[in-house]
Formats: C-alpha cells, structure tokens, sequence
C-alpha cells in the first residue's frame, strides 16, 4: 500500500496547489484585461486536450513498461503550467498556462492509477478509494485557501471592473507563486514510489476493441452514455448563482461538495471489495439521476447545499470504484491503456454533455437540463445492471 500513500500525498499536494487559484481564474483574465467569457474557450481546449492525451499516455505506459517516469513528468508539466500563468501578461499566456497543466493531467493519469492498481493484488477499490479521499481532501484545502483569499480581498463584492482588479494583479501573481510550494513537494514525494511496471519494451503491443473482455466493453459503453447527460460541474454552479448564491456562497458549496466526496471515497472502495463494484456503482449512478432532477425542482437554499452532499456521495460511490472495476478486467498487457481508454472516454463525453445541457438551458429552460441529466443517470444504472 506504500504506491497508494505516496500517490495520494502527491494528489492532495497536486490538488491543493489547482484548487487555491483556479475558482480565481476568471477574476484573473478580467485583471489581465480580457472578458471572463474567454474562460469558456480556455477549459475547453485545455481540457478536451487532457481527454484525448489520457489513452495515448497509458499506451506509452504499457510500451515502455514503466509507469513512474511519465507519472512525474506529468505533475512536472502540470507545475511549469502553473509557471507559465504566473508569467501570463494577457489571456493567451493563460491559456498556454492552462494548456500545459491539462497536458500533465493527460500524460500522468493512467500511468499513475496503473501504478496503484498494480501495487495491490486485492482491495483495489480500498486503494483507489483512499487515493480519492487524499487528493479530494486537497481539493478542499486548495478551496478554502481561495476563499479565504477572496475575502481577504472582498473580491466577492466586486463586480468584475477591469480597471479595479488590476490593482489586485500583484496578489494573484502572489498567490500563484504559493501554489507552486504544495506542486513541487507533490513531485518530491512522488520519486518515492516504487516502479510497479515490467520494466520491458513490448515489441508489439495492439490495442483491438473487439477482443476485449465483454463485461469491459459493456461497461466503456454505458459509461460513456451516462458521460451523455454528465454536464460540467459549471452548471450546478451556475443553478445556484441564479437563484441567489453569492460567489464566496457557491465556493462553500462546493466545498461540501468536495468534503462528503472525501468522506465517501473510500468507504465506497472498501465496499466494493467485499459486495463487487457493480452494485456501488449503479446506486451512484441512482444517486447522480436524483439529484439532478431534485436539482431541477427546489430552489431552497438549504436543501442546494443537501443536494450539493448529495452530489458527493454519488462521486465517492463511482469515482475510484470505476477505475478499479477497470482495474479488475483489464488485460494484464494492456491495463494502463484501458485505464486511459476510460478516462478518455468520460473526459469526451464531457463537450457534448456540456453543449447539450447549455442548449436545453437556453431554448428550453434549466429545469429541462437537470431532467435531462437525471433520465440519463438512471438509463445508465439500468445498463450497468444488464451489462455487469
């Protein structure tokens, strides 16, 4: 279990480090001069870049039969971006900044989770449920560092004036600089892990759909489906804005959000260990449908932040359980590549999921995206029963 420690300090270190400035994002374009709509164009290309790259790096991963190198060049990458936004005079520094650190995310991901699955023969879903834990725990010390941050600065009160944010321009770069503190000491730790690949070049390594195990392509396809009516995270954020939530409101929400994902994790994993992943993971999926149809029904502020809870239980129940049950089917030979196939999978999903809900939001109304992602929840629980 030593992989899985070191790992999940590298991930709460990594995490910690992301989460302190990137709800500041769009407050630090508006300082460098550019409208906050560019953020839009910015994820959207950082992100769908750490999809695609996520199956290339696994496959690397099983080639060269090692999966540390690339895991540390990846956190290495995912730093330098952050370098490159502490130096950004304007929006396309950001998005270069962006760019390299989604780049590390692509590159580290599978090699790294076939790092920890291959550490543990058995109670895979325990390993990966406390590898969540660790790296969410840092996501929400990151989180409430900005939002000690924004009220230091009483950056919730201002309205996004150019000319007034540019007077904050030095403690953001401030605060750039103290995220790469946790980054650096995340690939410090990370050279402690111990190589768990084969160490052997494989001369020919092919990757075919058709032989894959039946349960694996049955559970990639449905998982997929869900990813469907699995919108980004923005619009529950978005929900909350538009009926009242003041911007420090909605980083509290997502900071219970974030604490009850930790808290869930790996209960969740340990669980499927003894009872199978297949039954965890379709009560998430249940989980994931009720809250988004409750979501499009009140507009109780009390019951947001249950709901908010709620959302993190549904993560802690299939996050690190899926990528186990991956874990758990995938060709010995091929193990980093299906880890990244399924990363990559929901990560592409994620475009059409978020274009689909933002078009249901406009022309219908944001009661018909939440539907929609509810009826999409409990489709793919009925699939993971027939498929698993």
């Amino acid at each position: 279990m030593i992989n899985v420690i070191i790992t999940g300090i590298t991930s709460f270190l990594t995490d910690v480090s992301s989460e302190m400035f990137y709800p500041l994002i769009s407050l630090y374009l508006v300082a460098l001069g550019s409208g906050p709509e560019i953020i839009g164009v910015i994820e959207g290309i950082a992100e769908s870049l750490a999809s695609l790259l996520k199956v290339f790096s696994g496959h690397i991963s099983d080639k060269i039969g090692k999966r540390k190198p690339l895991a540390i060049l990846g956190y290495s990458s995912s730093t330098i971006g952050k370098v490159l936004m502490f130096l950004a005079s304007s929006w396309p520094g950001v998005l270069l900044g962006r760019i390299t650190d989604r780049f590390g995310k692509g590159l580290r991901t599978a090699p790294r989770d076939a790092l920890i699955a291959e550490s543990v023969k058995e109670k895979r879903g325990a390993a990966f449920g406390l590898h969540r834990t660790l790296d969410t725990l840092g996501a929400f010390t990151g989180v409430l560092i900005a939002i000690w941050f924004m009220r230091r600065y009483e950056l919730e009160s201002i309205k996004g004036s150019t000319e007034v944010l540019k007077n904050y321009l030095p403690a953001f770069k401030s605060l750039l600089l103290l995220s790469l503190i946790p980054a650096i000491l995340g690939i410090v730790v990370l050279f402690f892990a111990r190589e768990t690949g084969g160490g052997k070049l494989a001369k020919k390594l092919v990757f075919k759909w058709k032989e894959l195990p039946s349960k694996l392509k049955g559970f990639l396809i449905v998982t997929f489906i869900f990813t469907l009516g699995n919108s980004s995270n923005q619009f529950l954020l978005l929900r909350a804005k538009t009926i009242g939530f003041s911007v420090v409101s909605v980083l509290l929400l997502y900071l219970t959000y974030n604490a009850v994902y930790a808290l869930f994790s790996y209960p969740a994993g340990r669980l499927s260990d003894r009872i199978g992943r297949k039954w965890i993971i379709v009560i998430g999926y249940l989980t994931y449908g009720l809250v988004y149809i409750l979501f499009s029904l009140t507009k109780n502020p009390l019951f947001i932040y249950i709901l908010f809870g709620i959302y993190g239980i549904y993560m802690g129940l299939t996050e690190g359980v899926s990528k186990a049950l991956v874990s758990d089917i995938a060709p010995k030979d091929l193990k980093a590549t299906l880890i990244g196939l399924h990363a990559t999978l929901v990560g592409i999903g994620l475009f059409p999921a978020s274009l689909i809900a933002g078009i249901l939001w406009q022309r219908i109304s944001p009661v018909a995206t939440f539907m929609f992602g509810g009826a999409m929840g409990i489709i793919a629980a009925i699939g993971m029963m027939l498929v698993l």
